[in-house]
């Protein structure tokens, strides 16, 4: 399986995703610039963390209008798979390819620490090695991490079963503690209506060696996998 790592100008989080996929997973993986207009033949895009362009007017707002994501749009259009990590998660829903958008967190302090997370749905490309109700302990680092959406698109996104990971604490337990950046209903990985393009606020590709105190990562990469053909 193919992987492509979209760089933006102020990213800093591509070489950790290529080192997670390449080296870790053992995968084929390329970096894709974001002035491109070719996939490169990929068959998952990832949009890594970052401050891309420097976060200027808000998180994300920039970097879709990089040329490379007409290429991205048309690619999940077809059902390819697309992985928004942090500021890719902000990306995405600039995009308008993931519902919602993103507030300051909670308390208005920028957040780099662990959290765990629960599994909310195991049925997706992004969780097929998970079980549903599992915790992860993966590492977070951001300033805009408060999702937020309409009580509609709320009701929809629950009614469809799009909320892939919620903060919880380590016992799995919903808290207002453990929501740390204060999310709607404590959202921290939403998928689209198809299920092929999702977007989490936490590292998975931080957590992939147990030298850097995790391996839940795994989870999410080994789970991607599964949809080699």
């Amino acid at each position: 399986m193919k992987f492509g790592v979209v760089v933006f100008p102020g990213s800093n989080c591509d070489a950790d995703a290529y080192h997670a996929f390449k080296d870790a997973l053992g995968q084929p993986t390329t970096y894709l610039w974001h002035k491109d207009h070719d996939l490169r033949g990929v068959d998952c895009v990832i949009l890594p963390g970052g401050f891309s362009y420097g976060d200027y007017l808000r998180s994300g707002a920039i970097a879709r209008f990089s040329p490379l994501m007409r290429e991205v749009r048309e690619f999940a259009g077809k059902g390819g798979l697309v992985l928004g990590i942090c500021n890719g998660f902000q990306v995405l829903l600039e995009l308008n390819l993931l519902p919602g958008a993103m507030l300051r967190n909670k308390r208005l302090k920028f957040l780099c620490q662990y959290v765990t997370i629960r599994v909310e749905n195991d049925k997706t490309p992004f969780t097929r090695k998970g079980t549903k109700g599992r915790v992860l302990r993966i590492p977070i680092a951001h300033f805009d991490g408060n999702w937020y959406a309409p009580l509609e698109t709320v009701k929809e996104v629950e009614g469809n079963g799009q909320v892939v990971f919620r903060y919880c604490d380590s016992e799995g337990r919903l808290t207002e503690e453990s929501n740390i950046n204060g999310s709607l209903n404590a959202v921290a990985g939403l998928m689209n209506k198809e299920g092929n393009v999702m977007g989490m606020m936490p590292h998975p590709e931080r957590a992939v060696e147990s030298i850097l105190g995790s391996e839940d990562g795994l989870v999410v990469l080994h789970s991607l996998l599964e949809n080699i053909s």
